[in-house]
């Protein structure tokens, strides 16, 4: 049964995305084997029907050879007009049927690679947030955008040219039976073709590549200084920044240019060679014509073979570009892929008690040689408010990330409902946690979306824990209520209602585990006797709160007090309260 929303809110609409799938352990390659194989292994009956209608394709090529010959060979010497309009008419057909095979394997290898996308990307989504919870943002932010060109490469000219390179040899093989000379002269030119490919790739390869990752460095460093647009502006910090980054984008320009001037060097030496390659051919078959070794028909169509001999190489060089790119993005996903695993714990419970337990924990960060935290112990039963408290730098924050899984480097284990966290499903976890960190980050959507945490159908859920944190009339002041938008609502937010909204979206439902990381940083006193009433309600519910606090106030509501020292638990105690009072928040 939902309960109706107050008079006076508008309504809160459903969130647009859609529920998550449950978070079924993914299949988990050999050692060597690069992760996103098992889905390509998926595609083979795709690729038998590509090479299947290519096969058709580039046997239909030879119809212009076959149709000169015939002309020249038959018509001219029978002066029939029948017999010119039978081949006409054959080859309008054959014509055809090619045309449908390359249209056929364009719309497969375009489907596939839709099918491709679907299937990586719920990987690469898990595989970049894991990223970035280990503080590696610059593979993972870019994931989605590597992912779409290998898969435009897949999809386009490329695969083309590598599925019809084969016919190379097939062609070639169709000159030499014309006559032996051309044959070797084919064999010459698809040779000089691929060398001046491979001299190519060495010489353009690193240019190119060096290009990109300057441009990278660029924009991640632009985007850094953007985010900080304010701080930027009030310091008088745009100029010294803006210096800076014309040397970045000098650099840029300049591996750019390089590998522009090498690219158009390359195409500049392959379109030589392919204008050279049809005039010696025709040269050399008039010279066999003259001789009588082959036909006038012959002559003619061996040009039509060698440009088909050469085609597919032609095509690849003129890909070498897309085809640098692809190789690199595969490359960078293949490293995230490897370096975060598709998670494989499945254990989920509909209920949990909320007990947690500190197994000898410890946490470090790299290029930090000691331990954050060093072998922590403790238990802290299910209706527990622990209070952590210590001196800045002590990891009380790091130690709030570490009782959610949250942080990459930790040695033994954070153990709730006597379940290692890292065997716990993050899906159905994720409903009995709730999680205030110090800096509060709102995303794209609606406040009711916010709160909800972009869950669908909970309109009584948002309301509730509006009203918990004091922010139910708050937001009905707002112009569109709990539908304004974060966008057009975080121009007139304070910091301390941002936290509010923070704290709703953190207690909404029923979590059995709430952490907050000085949740009251930005809190004015009715932000902070919200804040108290909400734990209040939490300890009566038996929900275990850890909450980290520097105002000794706030321990009225707490039941223990963990005083964190150098990362070591320098005291953990019960917390002796006074006589309740009616007219006061207790005090310890």
């Amino acid at each position: 049964m939902t309960a109706a929303i107050p008079a006076g809110a508008p309504a809160v609409p459903a969130a647009a995305a859609t529920p998550a799938a449950p978070d079924t352990p993914a299949p988990v390659p050999a050692k060597g084997v690069h992760p996103l194989w098992p889905i390509l292994r998926r595609f083979r009956a795709e690729l038998f029907w590509v090479a299947l209608f290519g096969l058709v394709s580039n046997l239909l090529m030879l119809t212009p050879t076959l149709y000169m010959i015939q002309v020249f060979d038959r018509v001219f010497a029978s002066n029939s007009e029948y017999t010119l309009a039978a081949l006409s008419f054959i080859a309008l057909v054959l014509f055809l049927v090619m045309g449908f095979a390359d249209w056929a394997r364009s719309r497969l290898l375009v489907r596939a690679g839709t099918r491709f996308d679907e299937l990586a990307q719920p990987l690469l989504f898990g595989a970049s947030f894991d990223d970035q919870l280990r503080g590696r943002t610059s593979q993972g932010s870019q994931a989605f955008s590597d992912l779409t060109q290998l898969r435009q490469f897949l999809t386009g000219n490329g695969a083309f040219a590598v599925v019809d390179a084969p016919w190379v040899f097939i062609y070639a093989a169709a000159l030499y039976l014309i006559h032996p000379w051309l044959g070797w002269l084919a064999a010459f030119f698809v040779l000089l073709t691929l060398a001046i490919a491979l001299v190519g790739n060495h010489f353009v390869g690193p240019r190119h590549r060096s290009a990109q990752q300057s441009l990278l460095k660029n924009h991640q460093y632009l985007q850094g200084k953007l985010r900080n647009a304010e701080a930027v502006y009030a310091m008088g910090m745009l100029g010294h920044l803006r210096a800076r980054w014309i040397e970045l984008h000098d650099r840029v320009d300049d591996t750019t240019r390089e590998a522009a001037h090498a690219g158009h060097r390359l195409q500049a030496l392959i379109k030589f060679v392919q204008y050279a390659q049809g005039s010696l051919v025709l040269a050399l078959g008039a010279v066999l014509a003259i001789e009588g070794d082959i036909s006038a028909g012959a002559m003619i169509a061996c040009n039509a073979l060698m440009s088909n001999a050469l085609r597919p190489i032609g095509l690849i060089v003129q890909s070498w570009r897309p085809m640098l790119d692809a190789r690199a993005a595969y490359a960078r996903l293949r490293v995230l892929m490897e370096r975060n695993p598709p998670r494989a714990a499945a254990h989920a419970a509909e209920q949990i008690e909320g007990r947690i337990t500190l197994r000898d924990l410890s946490a470090r960060a790299p290029g930090r040689p000691a331990p954050i935290l060093d072998g922590l112990n403790a238990e802290f039963g299910p209706g527990e408010v622990i209070a952590v408290a210590g001196p800045s730098g002590a990891g009380k924050s790091t130690l709030a990330r570490c009782l959610l899984g949250l942080w990459p480097d930790t040695q033994e284990q954070v153990l709730l409902d006597g379940v290692p966290l890292a065997q716990w499903s993050r899906q159905a976890l994720g409903r009995h946690v709730g999680y205030l960190p110090q800096d509060i980050e709102l995303f794209d959507g609606s406040i009711a979306e916010n709160i909800a945490r972009f869950a669908p159908d909970m309109e009584e859920q948002v309301v509730t824990a509006a009203r918990r944190c004091g922010i139910h009339d708050m937001i009905l002041r707002l112009p569109r209520g709990y539908d304004t938008p974060m966008g057009e609502a975080g121009a007139f937010l304070s910091g301390g209602q941002r936290q509010r909204i923070g704290l709703a979206r953190a207690i909404l439902g029923d979590p059995r585990i709430v952490v907050l990381d000085e949740p009251t940083s930005n809190l004015d006193d009715v932000g902070e006797m919200a804040l108290l009433r909400a734990v209040a309600e939490l300890k009566a519910q038996r929900r275990t709160v850890f909450m980290i606090v520097h105002q000794p106030h706030l321990l009225g509501v707490a039941d223990r007090l963990l005083v964190l020292q150098g990362g070591r638990i320098a005291q953990l105690a019960k917390i002796q309260h006074p006589a309740p009072s009616a007219a006061a928040t207790p005090t310890p």
